[in-house]
C-alpha cells in the first residue's frame, strides 16, 4: 500500500474503495515514523484523534455522506494555528502552557469539510525567519539533505507534504513563508489574495500582511484546500489555454543575482512556456529599492506590538535572533511606520499597472536553492547575500501588495527550485487556472518528485 501522490488521486481512491481514510492515516503515520524525527517537521502529532476522525469519515462515506473532496484526507497545520484544547506553541518557549480555547476559523472550515487533522508542524519561531532554524523544537531540516534548511517560516509544513506525512498542510505567509519552503522542498505553495482566508485564531506576525494558505503536491490540491480555507465553492481548475497567454517576466532586481541552478531551471521553464505558445513580456519594477524598508517598517513594529508583554519579562525564552528582530521593531518611529503604510499603497498600484498588459507575472520564487543550515550568508552568482535577504527578495513584495502568488516546483538535477506566478488582485481562482496550465508544461509529475 502506497500513499497517493496527490489529494486528487487519494480522493479518487477513497471513492473507488481502493483505500480507506484509515489507510491514509496509517500511511501518514508510517511516513512520520520514517521522516518526522529526522527532520523535526512536527511539533505535535495527534494520531489517535486522526484515526478516530478517519474511521468516522469511512463510516460516513459508507452511509452515503460526502462532505466534499477533502473528506477523509489527512492534513497538518502550522503551529501558529489554534486547535481547541491543544497548545499553540509558535515553536517558542514563550508560549509554554498556552492552550487554545477555540478552533481557528480555518480549522472549523477544515473540520466541516471532513479533513482529518494529523497534528501541528514546526516553524521558525513566531514566523520570524526564513529558514525554520530558530525553534524550541529543533531546526526543520531539508527532506533531501539534512545539512540544509527546509525554508521558512512554514518549513515543517513543507517537509510534511514533501515526504508524505499527510497530503497537504496549512501554513502562513507574511513575507514568503509558504512560497519559500515550497520552493526549497519542491512542492506547490499558494499565498492567496489578501483577505481570502481569515486569520482569526492564528498567532500574528503582522496584522497587515499575514496570509493563510495551503502547501500541497499539485495545483489542483492547492485549489481544493484554498476553496475550503476561503469558504468558497470547490474550485476545479480549468487550465488556461497557453497559446495567447501573456506573462510578464520580472527582470532587474528579480533576475540578478540568481544561483546557477535556479537560473538554469527558470530559463528552461521560460523556453518551455514559449514553445507552448505563451507570450513572455520582459518587465522591470522601478520601485524595487523601496520594498525592503517598507516591509521592515510595517512588520517589525506590528510584531513588537503583539509581543510587548513578553519581550522584557520572557527575554530568555526567545531565540536570540528572534528577540533582537522584535526589539528592533520598538525602535522604528511611528512616522516611518505610517510612511510604510502609504508606500504599500504605492507599491500595490505599481504592481496592479502590470496587469493592464499581461495575465500574470513570473519570476523565480527564490534566487537560491535551499541554503546550508546555520550559514549567515550565501553566495548568489558573484555576490554574497545574507540568507534572510536572499530568501525574502522575490516574495515579500506580494505580501505588501496582497496579490495572489503561487510557487510551482521546477525540474532541476539536484535541489529544487521554484517558479512564482502572480495574479491580479482578488483573482486567486484565475491564478490557479493559469498555474495549472503552466504546471503541465514546466513541472515534473508529483509521482516522480
Amino acid at each position: 500500500m502506497k500513499m497517493p501522490a496527490t489529494m486528487v488521486e487519494a480522493a479518487a481512491s477513497l471513492r473507488a474503495g481502493r483505500l480507506t481514510s484509515e489507510d491514509l492515516v496509517t500511511l501518514s503515520q508510517q511516513a512520520i515514523a520514517a521522516h518526522g524525527t529526522a527532520t523535526h517537521a512536527f511539533i505535535r502529532v495527534d494520531l489517535g484523534e486522526a484515526l478516530t476522525a478517519a474511521r468516522r469519515a469511512d463510516v460516513e462515506r459508507a452511509d452515503g455522506i460526502d462532505l466534499g473532496p477533502l473528506h477523509g484526507l489527512p492534513v497538518s497545520l502550522k503551529d501558529l494555528i489554534d486547535v481547541a484544547g491543544e497548545p499553540t506553541t509558535a515553536a517558542s518557549r514563550v508560549r509554554a502552557g498556552r492552550v487554545a480555547w477555540a478552533d481557528a476559523a480555518v480549522v472549523t472550515r477544515l473540520r466541516n469539510a471532513g479533513a482529518v487533522l494529523l497534528g501541528k508542524t514546526n516553524l521558525h519561531e513566531f514566523a520570524m525567519g526564513t529558514t525554520s532554524e530558530d525553534s524550541a523544537y529543533g531546526p526543520v531540516l531539508h527532506p533531501a539533505d539534512h545539512t540544509r534548511s527546509a525554508g521558512g517560516s512554514s518549513g515543517g509544513s513543507a517537509v510534511a507534504v514533501a515526504t508524505g506525512m499527510g497530503l497537504a498542510s496549512v501554513g502562513t505567509d507574511t513575507g514568503g513563508s509558504i512560497r519559500i519552503p515550497a520552493a526549497a522542498c519542491g512542492i506547490v505553495g499558494l499565498k492567496p489574495s489578501l483577505g481570502d482566508v481569515p486569520t482569526t485564531g492564528v498567532v500574528p506576525l503582522s496584522v497587515t500582511l499575514d496570509h493563510v494558505g495551503p502547501l500541497a503536491r499539485s495545483v489542483q490540491d492547492a485549489a481544493w484546500m484554498w476553496s475550503v480555507l476561503a469558504d468558497r465553492p470547490i474550485h476545479t481548475v480549468a487550465p488556461a489555454p497557453l497559446a495567447g497567454l501573456r506573462v510578464g517576466v520580472l527582470g532587474g532586481y528579480f533576475a540578478d543575482p540568481l544561483d546557477a541552478t535556479v537560473a538554469e531551471a527558470f530559463g528552461l521553464a521560460c523556453d518551455q512556456l514559449l514553445e507552448a505558445g505563451v507570450t513572455l513580456v520582459p518587465l522591470t519594477f522601478d520601485l524595487a529599492p523601496r520594498i525592503t524598508d517598507t516591509y521592515v517598517n510595517l512588520v517589525l513594529p506590528e510584531g513588537a506590538h503583539f509581543h510587548e508583554a513578553w519581550l522584557d519579562t520572557q527575554r530568555d525564552d526567545y531565540s536570540p535572533a528572534v528577540h533582537d528582530r522584535l526589539m528592533h521593531g520598538r525602535t522604528i518611529p511611528a512616522v516611518a511606520y505610517l510612511q510604510a503604510r502609504q508606500e504599500r499603497a504605492t507599491l500595490h498600484k505599481a504592481v496592479d499597472a502590470f496587469f493592464s498588459s499581461v495575465d500574470a507575472l513570473m519570476l523565480p520564487t527564490l534566487p537560491i536553492v535551499a541554503p546550508v543550515s546555520g550559514e549567515p550568508t550565501v553566495a548568489v552568482g558573484q555576490v554574497d547575500l545574507p540568507v534572510r535577504v536572499a530568501m525574502l527578495k522575490h516574495t515579500q513584495l506580494f505580501n505588501l501588495t496582497g496579490h495572489p502568488a503561487i510557487s510551482l516546483p521546477l525540474t532541476t538535477p539536484g535541489l529544487p527550485a521554484g517558479l512564482q506566478l502572480v495574479g491580479p488582485s482578488a483573482s486567486t481562482p484565475r491564478l490557479l487556472d493559469i498555474a495549472a496550465a503552466c504546471e503541465s508544461v514546466v513541472c515534473q509529475s508529483p509521482t516522480s518528485r
